[in-house]
């Protein structure tokens, strides 16, 4: 299948997070202090408005999906039916929408959770990086006593609370800060689905979730077998404990990785 330029672009570069990298002494900041979005005409709306601006464009440009691992959640993603599929990056109202496609290893954590819904019933969970909010809703689905959504992308927030409504789940909690670095020692779960897709930027996340994980916390980290995590030190500390096939749609929009893996500490 031939990528327009636009899925190209979210398939070969970094998620969002990785741009904290150049910003290594700036840590728990909002978004809008860490990383401001790219000049687009939706900025200059007041930002009670922005909310809705976004909503209203997530909901034109998307449509709402089952084909992937997790057909009890229907989601907001961009799919080959969709405008953007085809369009180019500079005519999506969207700056970088990660959020729109289900990554392979978002779909294995979310599948996992949904499976063994007593690793997080009762939980406060962290969804890290969260995206379209597959796993933190998953964790929600299954009891969770809290969720916590994370993402740098303000966009990203916003379509987590869509896909919230979709599925009549109440989305109460969310994040823009960047938490690398910091404790978590207000959850006991830490859902990590697909972060791992750059070398250092994989080091610096892995050490950090390490250090959590010896907090006792569980840590689950989906991958599709990604170099960044194949080639890092601490992948020998980590077991598989789920691996998924992925569809053929999935497997073809993510240069032909077949299946994910859940990964924790041993």
């Amino acid at each position: 299948m031939k990528m327009n330029c636009l899925i190209s672009k979210c398939l070969l570069r970094p998620q969002t997070y990785s741009r904290l990298i150049a910003n290594r002494n700036v840590t728990n900041q909002p978004v809008s202090k860490v990383h401001p979005l790219s000049k687009n005409p939706l900025r200059t709306i007041h930002s009670e408005t922005i909310s809705k601006a976004y909503a209203d464009k997530i909901i034109q440009e998307t449509e709402l999906s089952r084909d992937h691992l997790t057909p009890e959640l229907n989601l907001h993603l961009i799919t080959q039916s969709c405008r953007l599929w085809k369009a180019q990056p500079e005519d999506s109202p969207f700056p970088e929408p990660f959020w729109a496609f289900y990554w392979p290893g978002g779909q294995a954590v979310a599948r996992y959770v949904l499976d063994s819904p007593y690793l997080v019933k009762g939980k406060r969970v962290l969804d890290f990086g969260c995206g379209c909010g597959a796993s933190g809703l998953a964790a929600l689905k299954s009891k969770a006593k809290m969720v916590m959504f994370n993402d740098i992308d303000e966009v990203s927030i916003e379509a987590v609370k869509l896909n919230g409504i979709s599925n009549k789940i109440n989305v109460s909690k969310t994040s823009t800060e960047n938490l690398i670095g910091s404790s978590c020692e207000e959850y006991d779960v830490l859902l990590v689905g697909d972060m791992l897709y750059d070398t250092d930027f994989a080091d610096e996340v892995l050490l950090w979730l390490d250090n959590i994980r010896k907090r006792d916390k569980l840590v689950l980290i989906g991958d599709p077998g990604r170099f960044a995590l194949a080639s890092h030190p601490l992948k020998a500390d980590l077991r598989c404990f789920a691996k998924y096939h992925l569809s053929k749609t999935t497997t073809l929009e993510n240069n032909g990785y077949s299946q994910a893996c859940v990964w924790s500490f041993l």
